[in-house]
Order: structure tokens, then C-alpha cells, then sequence
């Protein structure tokens, strides 16, 4: 049987001790209880819940003062929004070298979503960009990056110089970091389906390409079945199943694409199948290259939550100390890790820790570390 027992603030009264020696010359005080801010009165527990309810549960921050209120904790929003600045400030050291060991891989997803900023009587549109990527070990490494455009900036900034495989839909502005001397676009096979299936209504042969993509997905559940996911066998599953299929559906695309007004749902969705070809084929001989760009897409479904249920941030600088925090509790999250639990402990060693093994207190390897001392 599973039962709920609420939980509970508390109020701590720290008593340092002073002694004193017999002879009056010496006198020593017991030290003081380490803290996030010297002399703040909220522990580290308390700033990991405010940041993990609004980052993970996508809580706004006056409901939650509401619910601390109703635990009998005097609360204010004002207070609330101080205390994820300060939680986001001392922590910009992992989610900054979070961000520079995924451009640092060699293959990355990446996706963005509209975020609304307050402006003066209105809002101005902002944006959220992800960059993930995942370890020899299979640990997920997920950032993020807020800006107030979409342009290629923010991608330049991020992966500008790296070297590797990106995978991405069709946007554009990723090209900066796509053209020659830059990373191999890799397409996204998802985002060539929802073309397809959207045009359905209208012209039913479009099923045909659903069935060869799907083609392409149940190779994957068998590579997935056979435990050889990202292998030299699934590489050799790849040739042998999905290049003959790729060819029929290239085959498809070429003989239908005539019959189609290009502006039409379906001969929209042929066009951008074949303008893509080049980047939704490349996995077929890589087999550390997915088929689609979900996995970034599921690292945005938690923003785009809060985005309805906190409508804006404050300010550009509110928008990055939020990209900052939900990047350490979605790699928390994506790796088995209680971020509460992290953020509790790391809020107090990140600012003492030294700054070359600062990697140590990344969450996968904080996992990795926590689960060796209990061994």
C-alpha cells in the first residue's frame, strides 16, 4: 500500500559553542554551519527545492511561495526569485563546463523553442536552445542556451570551431556551423514523417513513405532487441536492411514528386524529403548517428511547459540563469540522478571545489562517485 505523508519546512537554530581555556588566555567558538550565501537564512536544501519545482515541475514561483506559505514558512515571490538567481550564479560553473564537454563531442543534437521575455507593456520573443549528447558510457549530457533571436549566433557561440556530426531539423540557422569546415549535418527522419502525415488528408499514397520510414525505425528496434545499439553490427544491420529501403523510398520520392503541386501538403513534404537526402542518409554508415532529432526535442517539452505555466521570464539575464539550471536538473533527470539531492550538495562544494576538477561534480559523474564511496 502507498500512503502520502506531506512534507515539512523546518526552522534550524545553530548554537556555536564557545569555550574557553582554564588559564583565560585562550577561546575557541565552534565553526558555523556551512551555507550557500554567508549569512543567508535558507539551506542548500531549500534553494534545490526552489529551482527543482520550477525547473522540473514547471512551477511558477508565486504558486510556490503560496504552497511554503501553507507549510507556515513567511514567503514572498521576491524572495523565491532571489533565491534561484543565487542558486543559478553559484552553479554557472557546471552548467558552463556542462556546456563546453557537449560541443567538445563528436555528435551533438540540438534544437530550440520560443520563450517570451517581459518587455515594456508587452512581451518580445526569446528563444531556448538545447545541445545534447551522450557518452561512450551512454550518461546524457543535456544544455542549454537562451538568447533573444534565432539566429545563428547562438549555435557559432556554442559549437563554433567543433568538429563531429550535428543533428538537427532543416532550420537554417544551424548552417553556420554546418558549412564546410564545420560539422556534418545529420537530418531528422521524424520531422519527414509529420510532413507525410500531415499530408494524408489530402493524398492518401502518402501512407507509401510512412510505411518505408517505418521500415527504417523497426531495423533500429532491432538493433535495440539485439543489444548492439551504435556497434559494428549495427552498422552491418543498417547496410544490409536500411540502404535497400532508402533506395526504394528515393526511388517513391522521384516518381511522385511530378505528379504534385510543390506547394501542396504532399509536395511540400517531397521536397523537403529530397532537399534533405544528403543529411538523412548519413546514418546509414555511422552507427553512432540516430534516425531522428527527438531526443532534443523531448529536452525542450519541460520549457515549453513552464512556458505555459509561467508565461515569460523577467529579462535576458533571468533567461540564462534559467538555461543554466534546467541543463544540470535535465542531466540529473536523463541520468537516474535525484536533482534535489545534487543541488543540495553541490550548491555548498561547487564554490570551494577546485576549478581543474570541476567536471567532478557534473551529475553523471557525481552519480558515479556517490555510487563508488557506498560501495
Amino acid at each position: 500500500m502507498y500512503e502520502y505523508v506531506p512534507a515539512f519546512f523546518e526552522r534550524q537554530v545553530h548554537v556555536q559553542e564557545v569555550l574557553a581555556c582554564a588559564c583565560g588566555q585562550g577561546v575557541v567558538t565552534a565553526p558555523a554551519p556551512r551555507k550557500v550565501v554567508d549569512k543567508g537564512e535558507y539551506g542548500p536544501g531549500f534553494l534545490a527545492h526552489v529551482v527543482v519545482s520550477k525547473c522540473a515541475g514547471a512551477m511558477p514561483l508565486h504558486r510556490l511561495a503560496q504552497r511554503i506559505e501553507g507549510a507556515s514558512v513567511p514567503m514572498h515571490r521576491s524572495t523565491l526569485t532571489d533565491l534561484f538567481l543565487v542558486a543559478a550564479s553559484v552553479v554557472r560553473p557546471l552548467s558552463s563546463h556542462l556546456l563546453q564537454g557537449i560541443a567538445a563531442a563528436e555528435v551533438v543534437w540540438a534544437d530550440e523553442t520560443p520563450l517570451r521575455v517581459l518587455d515594456v507593456k508587452k512581451t518580445k520573443r526569446g528563444y531556448l536552445w538545447t545541445f545534447l549528447t551522450q557518452t561512450p558510457k551512454g550518461e546524457w549530457l543535456i544544455g542549454y542556451r537562451f538568447s533573444l533571436g534565432r539566429a545563428s549566433t547562438t549555435p557559432k557561440d556554442v559549437l563554433g570551431g567543433t568538429r563531429g556530426a550535428l543533428v538537427v531539423d532543416a532550420y537554417t540557422g544551424y548552417n553556420a556551423v554546418t558549412l564546410p569546415e564545420g560539422r556534418v549535418r545529420v537530418g531528422c527522419w521524424a520531422h519527414v514523417r509529420r510532413r507525410f502525415f500531415e499530408a494524408l488528408p489530402t493524398a492518401p499514397e502518402a501512407r507509401e513513405a510512412l510505411d518505408f520510414i517505418l521500415a527504417l525505425y523497426r531495423v533500429e528496434a532491432q538493433a535495440r532487441a539485439a543489444r548492439v545499439v551504435r556497434t559494428d553490427a549495427h552498422r552491418e544491420l543498417r547496410m544490409q536492411h536500411s540502404a535497400p529501403v532508402l533506395a526504394a523510398l528515393r526511388a517513391w520520392l522521384e516518381e511522385k514528386t511530378p505528379l504534385h503541386l510543390p506547394k501542396g501538403p504532399l509536395g511540400q513534404a517531397l521536397s523537403y524529403a529530397r532537399k534533405q537526402w544528403d543529411a538523412l542518409t548519413r546514418f546509414v554508415s555511422d552507427a553512432r548517428l540516430p534516425l531522428d532529432n527527438n531526443r532534443s526535442e523531448g529536452a525542450l517539452r519541460k520549457a515549453a511547459l513552464g512556458r505555459k505555466n509561467f508565461l515569460f521570464v523577467g529579462h535576458e539575464a533571468a533567461g540564462e540563469n534559467l538555461a543554466g539550471l534546467y541543463a544540470l536538473v535535465a542531466t540529473c533527470e536523463a541520468n537516474g540522478v535525484n536533482p534535489e539531492d545534487y543541488l543540495a550538495d553541490v550548491l555548498l562544494r561547487v564554490q570551494t571545489h577546485p576549478n581543474a576538477r570541476i567536471a567532478e561534480l557534473l551529475p553523471h559523474e557525481w552519480k558515479r562517485l556517490r555510487s563508488a564511496v557506498a560501495a
